[in-house]
């Protein structure tokens, strides 16, 4: 597994996973019980396969742009 993106953002969070799951690419989102908790000090990361990690980021470029580490 690797990192696609860290957010603070549930909405964007939902949506993106809606996105990556209708591409056919599983991802999982990881810390979002303990973001709930603590917010800014435990951003939600969303992480696929690394076999994936190149078209997740075509997808996630869609939705935020700003948000994708660079790679």
């Amino acid at each position: 597994m690797i990192e696609l993106l860290r957010t603070e953002n549930p909405v964007l969070m939902s949506a993106l996973k809606a996105a990556l799951n209708e591409a056919g690419i599983e991802a999982f989102e990881f810390d979002g019980p303990i973001a709930d908790i603590y917010g800014a000090v435990f951003p939600r990361r969303l992480m696929v396969h690394e076999d994936d990690l190149a078209a997740a980021r075509e997808v996630a470029a869609g939705f935020a742009p700003d948000e994708l580490p660079n790679p």
